[in-house]
């Protein structure tokens, strides 16, 4: 996620050059450094330096990477030609390249020529089965042609040999919820949380992930990260605190019979319930009434 003050450096730069003002080589510059993605203007600006001669000299080796910057941010713009044009100049000088030829395996995919894709990722993989780039290539292309038992069997070959790749671990969790397959999202989840224990956004993932599933241990352990996102994020997230509510709800109907031990204590949900009441006032109280009616209807609030 690009900070404020590195967009307000990509805002002033992109309005320099528009300009006229220079400075295009700076902005493509920081585009990488930053590794975000404005498609448009890296290949308006990185061809006008392409196509002047004296520019090209200047960037010394640096011209090879201008080349590659343009051929992504040209498939992305769908300038197939363009891409085309750059690669080939880099194949020339790097015949032997496998990144260039993960640039002719992009560029398969850019054209919807998913078999050629296919063939020149097995040939890289072939050579260096480890190629990290490629094997996320691979789950791309698959989510790209809407193979999502596809998708998720090239995630988990990818995250048995990339076992710290936290973001395919959240890939691959969302991609579960979304078919519903709730206890393999959860064993994500609980990856991340081993990985990262102090990001409050896998706490409350997986405490929403245990609500869904239900059952009664389901819920009290849906409770506790729930309590831990609010713990985590300063008392100050929302969501959690509803969570909180709805878990205390769902385990006392549960609970209904049983010995005293299993019954849901009062503290918690009455905490969040005051927590919530609070943010409400501070932050919404044109929607007070609203929170008061439903903590009512839940017999949270009297």
């Amino acid at each position: 996620m690009v900070g404020a003050a590195e967009e307000t450096q990509l805002n002033r730069l992109e309005s320099q050059v528009d300009n006229g003002g220079g400075g295009a080589w700076e902005y493509l510059c920081l585009i990488r450094k930053l590794k975000v993605r404005r498609s448009d203007k890296v290949l308006k600006y990185g061809l006008s330096i392409l196509s002047d001669s004296k520019k090209r000299s200047k960037l010394g080796g640096e011209e090879w990477t201008l080349y590659e910057q343009v051929a992504i941010a040209a498939m992305d713009c769908q300038h197939l030609d363009v891409a085309k044009d750059c690669i080939q100049t880099l194949q020339k000088k790097f015949p032997a390249s496998i990144r260039v030829a993960r640039l002719e395996g992009m560029l398969f995919e850019a054209k919807g020529s998913w078999a050629d894709a296919e063939k020149a990722y097995s040939l890289i993989l072939e050579d260096t089965p480890l190629d990290q780039v490629i094997h996320k290539r691979k789950v791309a292309m698959a989510k790209a042609q809407g193979n999502i038992s596809g998708a998720i069997e090239w995630l988990n070959k990818y995250l048995e040999i990339f076992m710290a790749d936290h973001d395919a671990w959240r890939e691959l969790a969302e991609i579960y919820v979304s078919l519903q397959m709730y206890k393999q999202a959860a064993f994500c989840y609980e990856e991340l949380i081993l990985c990262q224990p102090t990001v409050p956004l896998y706490h409350l993932a997986y405490a929403e992930v245990l609500y869904t599933m239900g059952g009664l241990e389901n819920l009290q352990t849906a409770k506790k990260y729930y309590a831990s996102t609010i713990d985590l994020s300063g008392g100050k997230n929302t969501r959690a605190l509803y969570g909180i509510c709805l878990c205390s709800v769902a385990i006392g109907q549960l609970s209904k019979g049983r010995n005293k031990e299993e019954k849901e204590s009062s503290e918690l949900p009455s905490l969040a319930v005051k927590a919530l009441v609070k943010d409400y006032q501070q932050r919404a109280p044109n929607k007070l009434s609203l929170l008061t009616t439903t903590l009512k209807n839940m017999k949270l609030l009297s």
